[in-house]
């Protein structure tokens, strides 16, 4: 297939599609569970399988793609229940360009040393990981 304008268009709506009809229901919910997870393996008997598989599962969410979730328009959406991103996150492209890089760069990070079975590296990363998502959502999500 030759890439012209309008392919690459085509793709990324598609793409921008495909996440939101995936990922919009299951990401704040899924990194809010693997966040849970490493939580409870560190405060109690460390289980290096569940911390790898919620590295892996919140890497894939930081590695997917998750700026195409907020197009024009999705700030009025009502998925599971009504957003609560604020309008500055569709205008701040360049402080949410590097609130996100920052979550990626965490995120895998975090994957790498989960897969070492590191309890302690694994504690202290999850505190950088922590502040990538609070940096944002401090600035762009709205409270309960």
């Amino acid at each position: 297939m030759k890439h012209t304008p309008l392919n690459r268009a085509a793709r990324l709506a598609l793409t921008a599609l495909l996440s939101a009809m995936v990922l919009a229901p299951l990401g704040a919910q899924a990194q809010t569970w693997e966040y849970k997870s490493y939580k409870r393996s560190l405060g109690g008997q460390y289980n290096k399988e569940d911390v790898v598989k919620a590295a892996n599962a919140i890497q894939a969410i930081a590695n997917a793609g998750m700026g195409a979730l907020y197009v024009p328009g999705s700030d009025k959406g009502t998925g599971w229940e009504p957003t609560r991103a604020k309008p500055a996150i569709f205008t701040d492209k360049e402080k949410v360009g590097k609130l996100a890089m920052a979550f990626n760069k965490e995120a895998n990070e975090m994957a790498k040393i989960a897969a070492t079975g590191d309890a302690a590296a694994v504690g202290a990363q999850l505190g950088k990981l922590g502040d990538t998502c609070k940096a944002c959502h401090d600035d762009y999500k709205a409270k309960k």
